[in-house]
Order: structure tokens, then C-alpha cells, then sequence
């Protein structure tokens, strides 16, 4: 059952990112043509942008194989550190596209546009919002279902796409309506990249932590501590260690039981420890439970 449902969320994964890198190829063609036809440098920086977001449909590809691979003697507890690390590579990715948006829309304020763009420059943009709107959208679905938090990551990355679009499509309209008001385009891109700045630290946070072995969050311990402790021949837990692989809790804890039981009966206990753990906890992967007499 786990192996079946590993092998559909990993095509699922591959359909959607195959299908974003095909999309951010043919918007790049099509931004570069319409911006040339258009004269319009923005759309044309814009088709640089969608390039290099293959990038990350490409980190997702050569990772997901890999982070979905099952537990083996050298990886007892699976892969998934490997997908967190590709979530950093995405978050710092975004990152430096934001810097050197807003860096451009800051060092090109004072800049004179001479050449009039054309509405046919229009369409690469408006293009790149819808398509790229859908894409995230089918991405973050995907990435929630199969709990991947570079999927998930990727999905913003759409969503960053078709926000830094827009600069692109307001600044087409605007100097084709009147050249002398082209400035809104620095204005709208350095608005734009600091939203996208704030996507990649969200990205990055939990990812960085994760890699750090950030542990589960104080509400959770308390609902492991609750949980164990609701075990019949539990007469108390302590000594709670977690760690965080991707959306999954791995825990380790301590329970107090009856020292006069036997080996038999202690072991049933932790059993069950563990199964209402993993039933009823904050989505555990595994739980390792050490038991002690109650003295």
C-alpha cells in the first residue's frame, strides 16, 4: 500500500513539473519574440526570467526519484534530507531572481525608454499570468497531496513567475499609452521583488531547520506527551526527542510503566505507544519507544 501510493505521488510530481518546464519554454520563446516585435525590454528580460526557472522544474526532476526512494541499509531513515536540500536550492534560486529584479528596477529608475513599445508585447506577459497561475495552482495541489515540500516550493515559484509579469505587462501598457510613463515599471518590479524575497525566506526557513534537525513544535510535543500517556499501563512519558524529515515526525521517547510487569507485558505497551502514535500524532513516521519501571 505505501509503495503504491509512493509510486503515484512520483507521477504526479513528474507530470506536473515536466508540464511547467515545457510551459516556462514556451513562454520564454514566445515573451522574446512578442518583446522584440514590441520593443519592449521588459518582456524580454521577462523571457530571461522564465529560462531560468526550468531550473528549478529540473532540481525537482533529478531529486524526486531520490527522496522518494524507500529506507535501504545505508539510509535507514529514507532520503528525505535530500528534498530539503532541494528545497534551499529553489528558496535561494528565488532569492537571487528577487535581488537582481529589484537591483535592475532600482539602477534603471533613471533610465530614458527612446524606442515606443507596441501592444503585441502585451501578449507574453498576460500569457505568462494565466499559464503560470494555473501551473502554481496544480503544483501546490500536487506538493500538499504527496506532502513535498519542494513541490510545494516550486508551486510558489509559478506563482512568483506570474507575479514579476506583471511589471512587464504594466510597463507595455504604459509607455505604449504615454513613453513618459515607463517608470512605473521600476516601481511595480521592486514592489514585485520583495514579495518574492518574503516567498523564498518562507521557503527557506523551514527547509533550513529541517537540515538543522529542528524539532516538532511545542503543540505537538504536548499532544505526543497527551497521546502516550492516554495508553493504559502508561504511567507517565518524558525525555521527548523529535526530529522533522520533510512533513514527518521521527520521535523518541521515554514511558514509565510498572516495574514488577513483565518483558512480554512492557513490550505490548510500547506497541501500543507507538500505534496510537502514529494513528492519532502529528503525521509520525516512525516512533521509538524506551521503557522504565516507575519508581
Amino acid at each position: 500500500m505505501i509503495q503504491k501510493r509512493r509510486a503515484n505521488n512520483l507521477d504526479k510530481i513528474q507530470t506536473v513539473t515536466w508540464t511547467g518546464l515545457f510551459v516556462n519554454l514556451f513562454l520564454a520563446g514566445t515573451k522574446f519574440v512578442v518583446g522584440s516585435l514590441g520593443s519592449s525590454q521588459a518582456v524580454i528580460a521577462d523571457a530571461v526570467h522564465s529560462l531560468s526557472d526550468m531550473s528549478t522544474d529540473f532540481a525537482v526532476l533529478f531529486g524526486v526519484r531520490f527522496w522518494s526512494a524507500p529506507p535501504d541499509a545505508n539510509h535507514p531513515y529514507g532520503h528525505k534530507r535530500l528534498e530539503a536540500l532541494i528545497t534551499v536550492i529553489i528558496g535561494v534560486i528565488l532569492a537571487v531572481a528577487a535581488l537582481g529584479l529589484g537591483y535592475h528596477a532600482l539602477s534603471t529608475t533613471r533610465d530614458s525608454h527612446i524606442k515606443q513599445t507596441t501592444w503585441i508585447a502585451v501578449l507574453g506577459p498576460v500569457l505568462s499570468i494565466f499559464l503560470k497561475e494555473v501551473l502554481y495552482r496544480w503544483t501546490l495541489t500536487v506538493g500538499k497531496q504527496a506532502k513535498s515540500s519542494a513541490v510545494v516550493a516550486n508551486a510558489w515559484h509559478h506563482r512568483s513567475d506570474a507575479l514579476s509579469s506583471m511589471p512587464a505587462l504594466i510597463a507595455v501598457a504604459a509607455s505604449t499609452i504615454n513613453p513618459e510613463w515607463a517608470f512605473i515599471d521600476h516601481i511595480g518590479a521592486l514592489i514585485i521583488s520583495l514579495f518574492i524575497l518574503k516567498v523564498s525566506w518562507d521557503i527557506l526557513h523551514p527547509a533550513l531547520a529541517e537540515l538543522t534537525d529542528h524539532g516538532a513544535s511545542e503543540k505537538d510535543r504536548k499532544a505526543i506527551y497527551r497521546i502516550a500517556c492516554q495508553v493504559e499501563g502508561v504511567k507517565g512519558a518524558h525525555a521527548l526527542r523529535t526530529r522533522k524529515f520533510g512533513s514527518q515526525l521521527h520521535v523518541d521517547l521515554h514511558v514509565l510503566v510498572d516495574p514488577l510487569m513483565t518483558v512480554r507485558e512492557g513490550h505490548l505497551i510500547s506497541e501500543q505507544v507507538k500505534t496510537a502514535l502514529m494513528d492519532r500524532g502529528p503525521d509520525i513516521m516512525d516512533v521509538v519507544v524506551h521503557l522504565e519501571p516507575d519508581e
